[in-house]
């Protein structure tokens, strides 16, 4: 293990990787949305730990745990996360249904999609109802959309985020938003959606419209409160899979950038915090749009996907775009390897993606039910031991 000293606090750790100057380490995230761990994971993980802990679900979709104090200071995490709220009248608890013979447990979120879990494979929540599947554009505007701003969404969250700042050491971090596209297959089907994409993309439009309005109303009131006090602000939507993108970049780049585009300089315009925009698979082909729309990083980077190669992203896009991720396959190594391998890897991706600034290290997305404990504590020990710089 590294005996280097560390000469940064976690905070000037972070932002001096995005601002692509070499801090004294390469800084270190979990317990995000998409940077976070699986209920069975994080259980097998302070079993391993000896600790003793009553396990708090911080994302009910994914199924993720909140990690404690005494995990992130295990594995060295320089992040802390802040998490706005739902509507103040808004009411989502999780129920108890039967359907097609089994037990299901049903969460319906503010846009009306029903996310379930099966009682008998309780892994994570798949959508089993669409509410505007068979709607019509003209069915749009009477439709119950959320409010994005409103006040109960931020209740306490200054006093949360200010109390991150101003006695912790860490980086301040918010959770997932700004999710314009994914909310609108969520509503009407993917395969449904898809089809829309080409036989009626003024439906898509203004389907789009909706959610940005949306997240432009929720990052208003969002940033009035913290605008001043988070140092990182994430975004996401899904544009590729495991080969490509999952639709055209055509209606990509004609109808989805554009709105992403304006939710960026929106926020750009009311905060100094990096942007880091979320969006899984062999997404080379889009680096150049979300760089041309002001993002400041990219996350999971899943290197096993198709043009994802470290080496290669790092020389072609590495001064101008901070990797957040990347750190292991996590679809072959970190699930099946054994620790030495795990190791290794992370070693060998660090020397990638290290150079000069501009990295910040976390799995690929978040760490899934089944991965050994073993495997997660070298993964983060390797991370801090190979993570200094010079």
């Amino acid at each position: 293990m590294s005996m280097v000293k560390e000469t940064m606090t976690s905070r000037e750790r972070v932002l001096a990787a995005l601002n692509h100057r070499c801090p004294d380490r390469v800084p270190i995230d979990l317990g995000g949305n998409q940077t976070g761990i699986h209920k069975h994971a994080y259980e097998a993980l302070i079993r391993q730990l000896g600790l003793d802990e009553e396990i708090e679900i911080m994302d009910a979709v994914q199924q993720l745990a909140r990690p404690s104090e005494a995990v992130l200071t295990r594995l060295r995490v320089d992040t802390r996360y802040i998490h706005a709220g739902a509507a103040a009248d808004f009411d989502g608890p999780i129920v108890s249904a039967q359907r097609d013979g089994k037990r299901w447990h049903d969460l319906t979120d503010e846009f009306g999609v029903r996310w379930s879990m099966p009682d008998d494979s309780p892994l994570y929540m798949d959508i089993t109802h669409h509410p505007l599947a068979e709607a019509t554009i003209d069915d749009l505007a009477d439709y119950p959309w959320p409010l994005g701003g409103d006040p109960g969404r931020f209740a306490g969250l200054r006093e949360r985020a200010l109390k991150l700042r101003d006695e912790t050491p860490f980086a301040v971090v918010s959770g997932i938003s700004g999710v314009v596209y994914e909310i609108c297959w969520y509503m009407r089907g993917l395969q449904r959606w898809f089809v829309d994409t080409i036989e009626q993309p003024e439906f898509c439009e203004a389907l789009l419209d909706r959610t940005l309005r949306f997240w432009l109303d929720w990052f208003d009131a969002f940033l009035a409160e913290v605008g001043d006090v988070v140092d990182v602000i994430m975004i996401g939507d899904d544009l590729a899979g495991q080969r490509g993108p999952l639709f055209r970049p055509d209606f990509y780049r004609r109808v989805v950038k554009p709105r992403h585009k304006q939710l960026v300089r929106f926020i750009k315009s009311r905060t100094a915090a990096k942007i880091w925009y979320h969006t899984c698979g062999a997404c080379r082909g889009c680096i150049p749009d979300l760089l041309d729309n002001g993002i400041d990083a990219l996350n999971p980077v899943q290197i096993s996907a198709a043009g994802m190669d470290p080496g290669r992203l790092k020389a072609e896009f590495g001064d101008r775009l901070v990797f957040w991720g990347g750190a292991i396959d996590a679809q072959h190594v970190l699930p099946h390897a054994d620790p030495d391998t795990v190791r290794e890897h992370v070693r060998r991706n660090l020397q990638a993606f290290q150079p000069g600034g501009g990295y910040v290290f976390n799995n690929v997305h978040n760490i899934q039910a089944g991965v050994p404990p073993e495997n997660v504590l070298a993964m983060y020990d390797a991370a801090y031991e190979f993570g200094f710089y010079e």
